[in-house]
């Protein structure tokens, strides 16, 4: 498969996903994305080996995506990567999502191979540019761009124990100011005895009530 199969239907998880996040910004404000269950995270902050797939690509796309700037800190900064790769080893979100999220490097770096020659992380800027506006053009392409622009948005925000934004640089930049206090390890939502998920229909229905 690749990102231009014809045969490719967008995943029940993806459209639960982007259902779950529009029902949250109606009812809390774009930050409540944060609190969100699919972030949950293991204490499991291993160092990411960047030289090695899928991380070398993930890293690439990341960085292109959010760059460093004087504006801004950057992907690298906010150790987007580093979020990736915790979230990936754990068990927080659909099997099928994390599939779709690795089994996307190859078929990047497939397309990428036929068109220059070179795995999109040896791309210069301006043909990586090429790359990801071509294969956004398809819907698994779009659906890929757009789950990782989404842990971009969640790692930056989120409180550094779930591993980006470290010490708090997200929220600095943003002008955010977290809600306190910070869940350390060992006392985030999710290793909380009686933690669940929240459902759509659940925060659906408690907006309907406050109507």
């Amino acid at each position: 498969m690749s990102f231009f199969d014809k045969h490719y239907q967008t995943p029940s998880w993806y459209k639960n996903k982007v259902s779950r996040r529009s029902v949250l910004k109606s009812a809390a404000g774009a930050t409540a994305i944060v609190a969100m269950p699919s972030i949950a995270l293991s204490g499991n902050t291993s160092t990411v080996n960047l030289s090695q797939e899928p991380w070398l690509t993930l890293d690439a796309v990341v960085n292109h995506l959010l760059p460093s700037s004087e504006s801004g800190p950057g992907a690298k900064e906010l150790q987007i990567t580093q979020y990736l790769y915790v979230l990936i080893k754990t068990q927080p979100v659909d099997e099928a999502e994390k599939d779709f999220i690795k089994k996307g490097v190859g078929w990047l770096n497939g397309y990428s191979q036929s068109q220059t020659q070179q795995d999109f992380a040896a791309l210069d800027t301006a043909t990586k540019e090429k790359m990801l506006r071509a294969i956004s053009n398809s819907d698994a392409g779009y659906n890929w761009i757009n789950t990782l622009i989404n842990y971009i948005y969640e790692a930056s925000l989120s409180a550094p124990s779930y591993g980006g934004n470290p010490d708090g640089i997200g929220w600095q930049w943003l002008e955010h100011q977290a809600g306190f206090p910070l869940p350390p390890k060992g006392k985030r939502y999710f290793e909380l005895p009686g933690s669940h998920r929240i459902s759509v229909s659940q925060v659906t229905k408690e907006e309907s009530t406050k109507s």
